[in-house]
């Protein structure tokens, strides 16, 4: 059976799955429709073992781009974990291809800074091999420092927690504004089709959660990530001490909701190309939506956590050091590197629509990632 077929039988089984549930359930929302095209066990985009990130996957993240950004990362990284001591660990929340872990390794045992464990937390055992056959054939020394878990632990955490591109991965809740009142995504069958219906909400968080957003004309679609909430309170809970940066797409609420952006930001890719219809290539496509970050810092906030600074991710890489180790005597590799460097920080790549935010409990000192340009007044 050729890869095609092989794709096409198993997003008919997601499809299958998908149309029981919502004829069983008289529609389901858009969120839980997310979370199954995504998450599914053995038939969600990231439970399954398709090739999803570099090279010949659906799309390529900052640590596939170029080396220099987990390097970047790891000696933000070294700062907070100097202060933290020795029993101090570093851990990741979906680590993909594994690439971020290598660069991160390689560069804090290069410093002698090295965490007492690198914990990733990943679900899908497909990555999770990927991840170990990464480190296993580039930093095959610094293996044994490395352990995986389905979830973080409950409580009594001290150290680093990373989360780069995981927040834009989590399902959201699509709403609507119909002659004033909020209205809910409602995944439903017409024709055989999975379509959208605007309808009276079943998720009663959501209600309150859009009103909070300010004023919106009518008409209006959006989403809102609930569960990206959820995520950051579970941080909270386990964070005894220690730091926590995320690197994602995103906006400040005032720009994210703007008027003008009246159909949200949900995006899919498939093979490197953009779509809009999230209900195509079931299971074999990525659904993402951008972060909320004025959400996030205010979540944080209220759950006991600090915000140690917000900005742009060309920004923060250039304060810790980006143009520094992006020297080489080579001619053809200084060539390389400056097209890296470029597409990690121009405005129109990666450099202004990708930002970094830092929180944390217990730490008390300036993040060097945040000297050249903190921008937590936008927030």
């Amino acid at each position: 059976m050729s890869d095609d077929s092989i794709a096409l039988e198993h997003s008919a089984r997601l499809a299958a799955l998908l149309h029981q549930r919502i004829q069983a359930q008289d529609g389901i929302p858009f969120s839980d429709f997310m979370q199954a095209a995504l998450y599914e066990p053995g038939l969600g985009y990231y439970s399954a073992g398709a090739r999803k990130l570099g090279r010949g996957g659906d799309f390529t993240t900052a640590p596939e781009i170029s080396p220099l950004f987990s390097r970047c990362l790891a000696r933000q990284c070294a700062e907070l974990l100097a202060v933290l001591g020795g029993d101090a660990e570093l851990m990741e929340f979906g680590a993909g291809s594994g690439a971020m872990a290598v660069e991160i390794l390689g560069e804090l045992a290069r410093m002698d800074c090295l965490p007492r464990r690198y914990t990733i937390i990943e679900v899908s055992a497909d990555l999770r091999q990927r991840q170990r056959e990464a480190i296993q054939s580039r930093e095959p020394t610094l293996l044994s420092r490395v352990h995986w878990a389905d979830a973080p632990p409950r409580a009594g955490f001290v150290g680093v927690v990373l989360a780069n591109e995981l927040l834009d991965a989590l399902p959201v809740h699509r709403f609507g504004l119909h002659e004033g009142r909020v209205m809910e995504s409602i995944v439903r069958l017409r024709n055989g089709a999975l379509v959208e219906s605007f309808e009276m909400p079943r998720t009663a968080e959501l209600v309150p959660a859009v009103r909070e957003l300010g004023p919106l004309p009518e008409g209006y679609v959006s989403e809102i990530g609930l569960y990206a909430r959820g995520w950051v309170r579970e941080l909270a809970s386990f964070l005894e001490r220690g730091a926590v940066l995320l690197v994602d797409y995103g906006y400040p609420r005032s720009t994210y909701y703007h008027y003008e952006r009246s159909a949200g930001t949900l995006m899919c890719y498939y093979h490197q190309q953009a779509f809009e219809d999230p209900f195509v290539h079931l299971g074999l496509q990525d659904i993402t939506a951008h972060v909320d970050f004025t959400a996030v810092a205010e979540v944080a906030i209220a759950a006991g956590l600090s915000l140690a600074g917000y900005t742009n991710q060309a920004n923060f890489l250039l304060a810790t050091g980006l143009l520094e180790m992006a020297q080489s005597p080579d001619p053809a590799s200084q060539i390389d590197l400056a097209s890296q460097i470029k597409q990690l920080t121009l405005p129109q790549a990666m450099g202004e629509r990708f930002k970094a935010m830092g929180l944390s409990r217990g730490l008390d000192l300036p993040w060097s990632g945040f000297a050249l340009r903190d921008q937590r007044g936008m927030l």
